[in-house]
């Protein structure tokens, strides 16, 4: 009996250290890019965290059109940092975390800067995903692994019209 219970603790121990609890951390100004985070959320068991903007975007804001919009400032000035309303609750928790964004100006919103430098990400598994209108993730994947060498930034994919069986390959293919 004493047996069976030490190896049943080993066997639990295993599994809750090989648990991998991931999260999907996202930011959408339109809908967009929150419905491809849900449907990650599902397919990898993970929970979800908006990355919200202290003073919401309006439709002003995001007029890509107008040189003097909000979006527009922020993205011409890369140093820009737009405040976000909250950062992640207990960071420790997780060993993956998926950071989602709509492409602007052929990269992330710098609000994603904001986002990479108020929560501690050290250690863990960054995976990058984003939807666009026209724009390739390739340039926002490397424009991030230059700003934050220190972490582990894997290759993203563009997930614009994902089918679930998108989703559910670029959750197994990690």
């Amino acid at each position: 009996m004493k047996h069976l219970i030490t190896i049943f603790a080993l066997i639990m121990a295993t599994a809750c250290t090989n648990n991998e609890k991931a999260l999907v951390a996202y930011f959408s100004a339109t809908g967009t890019t929150e419905a491809v985070a849900q449907r990650i959320s599902e397919a990898d068991n993970a929970e979800l965290f908006k990355i919200e903007p202290s003073v919401p975007y309006t439709e002003a804001d995001l007029d890509w059109r107008d040189s003097t919009s909000r979006s527009s400032v922020e993205m011409k000035d890369l140093s820009s940092r737009p405040a976000i309303a909250r950062k992640i609750e207990n960071p420790e928790s997780y060993s993956k975390v998926y950071v989602g964004f709509p492409i602007w100006w052929y990269t992330a919103p710098t609000i994603i800067n904001t986002f990479f430098e108020e929560n501690d990400l050290a250690g863990k598994t960054v995976i990058l995903f984003a939807t666009s209108g026209s724009s390739d993730i390739a340039k926002a994947c490397d424009d991030l692994r230059k700003a934050y060498p220190e972490l582990d930034i894997r290759s993203g994919k563009l997930l614009n019209n994902a089918t679930d069986e998108d989703i559910a390959a670029f959750v197994k293919g990690l």
